[in-house]
Protein backbone atom coordinates (compact mmCIF):
# COMPACT_ATOMS: atom_id res chain seq x y z
CA UNK A 1 0.00 0.00 0.00
CA UNK A 2 1.77 3.37 -0.50
CA UNK A 3 2.07 5.57 1.67
CA UNK A 4 -0.05 8.50 2.91
CA UNK A 5 1.44 11.04 5.72
CA UNK A 6 -0.49 14.31 6.51
CA UNK A 7 1.78 16.96 8.32
CA UNK A 8 1.02 19.65 10.21
CA UNK A 9 2.31 23.36 8.82
CA UNK A 10 6.19 23.99 9.69
CA UNK A 11 6.65 26.54 12.01
CA UNK A 12 9.62 28.69 13.39
CA UNK A 13 13.06 28.37 12.41
CA UNK A 14 12.59 24.53 11.50
CA UNK A 15 12.39 25.04 7.74
CA UNK A 16 14.91 22.62 5.79
CA UNK A 17 15.45 20.13 8.79
CA UNK A 18 13.54 16.78 7.76
CA UNK A 19 12.77 15.97 11.29
CA UNK A 20 11.27 19.22 12.33
CA UNK A 21 7.35 18.94 13.05
CA UNK A 22 5.91 22.15 13.32
CA UNK A 23 2.23 22.52 14.30
CA UNK A 24 -0.27 19.76 15.54
CA UNK A 25 -2.65 17.03 13.54
CA UNK A 26 -5.77 19.14 13.18
CA UNK A 27 -8.78 16.34 12.43
CA UNK A 28 -6.68 14.95 10.02
CA UNK A 29 -8.79 12.06 8.58
CA UNK A 30 -7.55 9.10 7.34
CA UNK A 31 -9.10 7.36 4.65
CA UNK A 32 -8.06 4.30 2.75
CA UNK A 33 -6.67 4.99 -1.02
CA UNK A 34 -8.90 5.89 -3.90
CA UNK A 35 -11.90 6.27 -1.81
CA UNK A 36 -14.22 9.45 -1.96
CA UNK A 37 -16.69 10.31 -0.12
CA UNK A 38 -17.66 11.05 3.69
CA UNK A 39 -15.60 9.18 5.99
CA UNK A 40 -17.19 6.02 7.45
CA UNK A 41 -16.85 4.19 11.09
CA UNK A 42 -13.58 2.91 11.10
CA UNK A 43 -12.00 5.87 8.98
CA UNK A 44 -9.57 7.11 11.71
CA UNK A 45 -9.36 10.70 12.70
CA UNK A 46 -6.25 11.67 14.36
CA UNK A 47 -6.22 15.20 16.37
CA UNK A 48 -4.25 17.33 18.48
CA UNK A 49 -4.92 21.05 18.19
CA UNK A 50 -5.51 21.63 22.01
CA UNK A 51 -3.79 22.36 24.73
CA UNK A 52 -1.17 20.08 25.41
CA UNK A 53 -1.46 18.23 22.08
CA UNK A 54 1.79 16.96 20.87
CA UNK A 55 1.14 14.63 17.30
CA UNK A 56 2.65 16.67 14.69
CA UNK A 57 2.44 13.76 11.51
CA UNK A 58 0.60 10.74 10.86
CA UNK A 59 1.62 7.71 8.36
CA UNK A 60 -0.62 5.39 6.98
CA UNK A 61 1.62 2.15 6.74
CA UNK A 62 -1.29 0.09 5.79
CA UNK A 63 -5.23 -0.56 6.39
CA UNK A 64 -4.58 -0.13 10.14
CA UNK A 65 -1.22 0.73 10.74
CA UNK A 66 -0.11 4.17 11.53
CA UNK A 67 3.43 5.77 12.53
CA UNK A 68 2.61 8.91 14.40
CA UNK A 69 5.53 11.33 15.06
CA UNK A 70 5.64 13.51 18.20
CA UNK A 71 6.56 16.73 18.51
CA UNK A 72 9.93 17.96 20.82
CA UNK A 73 8.97 19.64 24.10
CA UNK A 74 8.67 22.78 24.62
CA UNK A 75 11.60 23.34 27.20
CA UNK A 76 13.85 20.44 25.46
CA UNK A 77 13.71 20.07 21.38
CA UNK A 78 16.29 16.94 22.20
CA UNK A 79 13.19 15.11 23.80
CA UNK A 80 10.11 13.49 23.59
CA UNK A 81 8.94 12.14 26.64
CA UNK A 82 5.35 12.04 26.69
CA UNK A 83 2.67 12.11 23.98
CA UNK A 84 -1.37 13.76 23.83
CA UNK A 85 -3.80 13.58 20.94
CA UNK A 86 -7.18 12.32 20.29
CA UNK A 87 -7.99 9.02 17.79
CA UNK A 88 -11.76 9.43 16.58
CA UNK A 89 -14.55 7.92 14.60
CA UNK A 90 -13.27 4.24 15.61
CA UNK A 91 -15.52 1.39 14.39
CA UNK A 92 -16.76 -0.85 17.44
CA UNK A 93 -14.13 -4.14 17.74
CA UNK A 94 -11.30 -2.29 15.72
CA UNK A 95 -7.61 -3.32 15.79
CA UNK A 96 -5.46 -0.10 15.52
CA UNK A 97 -1.25 -0.28 15.64
CA UNK A 98 0.51 2.59 15.84
CA UNK A 99 4.21 3.04 16.05
CA UNK A 100 5.65 6.11 18.31
CA UNK A 101 8.61 7.34 16.29
CA UNK A 102 11.39 9.35 17.84
CA UNK A 103 10.18 8.40 21.33
CA UNK A 104 13.34 7.31 22.84
CA UNK A 105 12.53 8.12 26.34
CA UNK A 106 9.35 6.36 25.84
CA UNK A 107 11.11 3.41 24.21
CA UNK A 108 13.57 3.10 27.64
CA UNK A 109 10.82 3.52 29.97
CA UNK A 110 8.81 0.96 27.86
CA UNK A 111 11.53 -1.63 28.10
CA UNK A 112 11.93 -1.13 32.23
CA UNK A 113 8.13 -2.99 31.88
CA UNK A 114 5.98 0.20 32.25
CA UNK A 115 3.00 1.05 29.57
CA UNK A 116 1.43 4.09 28.09
CA UNK A 117 -1.28 5.53 29.55
CA UNK A 118 -4.37 4.88 26.96
CA UNK A 119 -8.21 5.67 27.46
CA UNK A 120 -10.29 4.93 24.97
CA UNK A 121 -14.14 5.78 25.54
CA UNK A 122 -15.68 3.46 22.74
CA UNK A 123 -16.11 -0.08 24.03
CA UNK A 124 -13.88 -2.98 21.90
CA UNK A 125 -11.75 -0.67 19.98
CA UNK A 126 -8.16 -1.42 20.25
CA UNK A 127 -4.85 0.61 20.07
CA UNK A 128 -1.87 -1.22 20.18
CA UNK A 129 1.30 0.87 20.50
CA UNK A 130 4.56 0.08 19.53
CA UNK A 131 7.48 1.71 20.89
Amino acid sequence: MAERSQTAPEAGNDTGNEDAIGGNVNKYIVLPNGYSGQPKKGHLTFDACFESGNLGRVEQVSDFEYDLFIRPDTCNPRFRVWFNFTVENVKELQVTSAGLSKSLILSMICSLGRTPVIHASESGSTLLLKM
